[in-house]
Formats: structure tokens, sequence, C-alpha cells
């Protein structure tokens, strides 16, 4: 690290002033994902951002993946996956790892650094409190022989359908702050696995949050040249998929996006993730990094 001098350093704290003060005593939703998890120091620097936040009286939430450290699990099991529309095929077995690994490793973790880092962390899915309603996810394929649609039943893979926002009202606002595994439950009681973003659009759609931060592996949204798109409202983002900018696993995120405004988020930004203290460069400088999703 180049050394900053202790005044420039003061002007540093200083200039981020205004956006502390845009953003106090608001709740920030920041979806973490599988592979902006990245390392072992990337990992406690995003720790450290978020017990920075708290510190400024922001409400951080934090929901994560883990679909790379259920990948390893899997294979170290011997567990085969099957696949369809790309989509994993979540069976009973697979399932019973899937929330060993969400809610057991993967959330821990993060909440054991944000921990170290000095702040209270609490670790849940949800399943806590009834937290997340969801029903089972149906997707259909259009069978190339016959060009027969067909629906194809994913196992347990769930949508959002409800949040009770009963547990977080409890946590938020009190220096607590949640890390939630992306698992809800059936109307029959059974564990569904949610897609993350999903999950997290929900959850902050259900919060009112000011802002949802989608942390990927991408820079942001990227226009025909593959240059950085640094803000688009929801007409012109539906625009882009229609017309093929916005393509592939970019489609999902942005309908993540959408969904989430349309419950009531004020801002969505999409940011990479595996940049350092990218939580902090949006939130808290001029120069924002990735692109902004708003109404």
């Amino acid at each position: 690290m180049t050394d900053i001098s202790p005044l420039d350093q003061a002007r540093i704290l200083s200039e981020a002033l205004p956006h502390m003060q845009q953003y106090d005593e608001e709740t920030i939703v920041i979806k973490y994902g599988g592979h902006a998890m990245g390392d072992e120091e990337t990992a406690k620097n995003f720790a450290r951002d978020i017990v920075l936040l708290e510190q400024t009286a922001i409400n951080p939430v934090v929901v994560h993946g883990g679909g790379p450290q259920i990948a390893t699990m899997l294979k170290r099991l011997g567990i085969q996956s099957e696949f369809a529309a790309g989509l994993r095929i979540t069976d009973a077995a697979t399932i019973e790892i899937v929330e060993m690994v969400l809610a057991g490793s993967v959330n821990k973790q993060i909440v054991g650094y944000i921990n170290e880092a000095g702040g209270k962390a609490v670790g849940l899915s949800g399943k806590d409190a009834n937290m997340v309603k969801a029903s089972k996810t149906t997707r259909t394929i259009v069978d190339p022989g016959s060009n027969i649609e067909k629906a194809i039943d994913l196992g347990f893979v769930g949508d959002p359908e409800k949040v009770d926002l009963t547990l977080l009202n409890q946590l938020i606002g009190y220096e607590l702050i949640p890390v939630l595994a992306p698992l809800a439950t059936s109307k029959e009681g059974q564990t569904l696995n949610v897609n993350a973003d999903t999950f997290a659009g929900a959850v902050a759609g259900a919060l009112k949050a000011k802002r949802l931060l989608l942390l990927t592996d991408v820079p942001g949204v990227l226009d025909k040249s593959k240059k950085l798109i640094p803000q688009l409202s929801v007409k012109d983002a539906r625009k882009l998929i229609a017309d093929g900018t916005i393509s592939g696993g970019m489609i999902p995120k942005v309908e993540t996006c959408i969904y989430a405004l349309e419950q009531g988020v004020e801002g969505v930004v999409i940011i990479d993730g595996k940049m350092q203290h990218a939580v902090l460069l949006e939130l808290f400088t001029n120069q924002g990094t990735g692109t902004l999703i708003h109404k």
C-alpha cells in the first residue's frame, strides 16, 4: 500500500461525510457471491468493510451464496449432480449437502470474519423464524427433437414467495449484523435452495432497503463495446436485454435488480466483488464502481 500522509487520510475521511449522511440509519443489503468470496484475505477485507458500515450508523444485511463450495463438497463426497437447462437438479442427497455447506461452513466462516473484525454478526438462514417461505421452482425447456416445451423438476429448489421481517427487525439497528444463507421453507415444510441473488432481492425488497449491492465476478453491466455502463433505468435495462447487449448469466442478475426495485428497493448496484473495498468505494466515494440500476 502506498503511504498516505495523515493529512490526506483526514481529507479522505472528510470527503466521505456526505455519503455517510446519505445512508445514515438506512438498511443496505449486500449479496456476497461464492466467487467474490475468493481467498481468506479478500473475505477478511470484506468483513472489515461490513463492520465499518455498521460503525457509521448504516445497517448492513449480508446474504451469501456458496456455489463453488457446494460443488467442492459434492465432489468430495462423490455425489453426482444432474443439470437441466444449465441449472443443478437438487435431489434429497444434494439438498442435505447444500444446507450443510450454506447454513453451516460458509455462513459461520463469514460470521467468524465479521466478529474477528469487531462486529457482532448473527448467522441465519431463511428457515429461521419462517423468514423466507418459498415455492418449488419449475422451469420449462424446449425438447430439441420434438420442439415441445416440457416442464423440468429441479428438485428442492425454490423461488421466494413471502418474507417475514419479525426476526430481522429484532436485529437491525441494534448493532447486530445478520448474515443470511439462501435457504427457505416450503408450505409443506421442505427445505428449498434459493438462488442467492433472488433471495437477496426478496429480502432487500421486504426491508425497503436503500441499496442492494450484488457483488459478482464482473465489473457491472457492459455495453456492446464491453465498456461499463455506470447507470441504467429499468426501462433501459429491459431494452438492453431485448437487444442482446445484456446476455447469458447477466440476464437473471439484472432481472433480480428489476424485481428488487419493484419490491421497493431504492437502487441496486452490480459490482465486482473481487475488487478491494468494492463496498466502500461504491457507498463512500464519488467514484462508485459498478452499474447502478434505478426506477
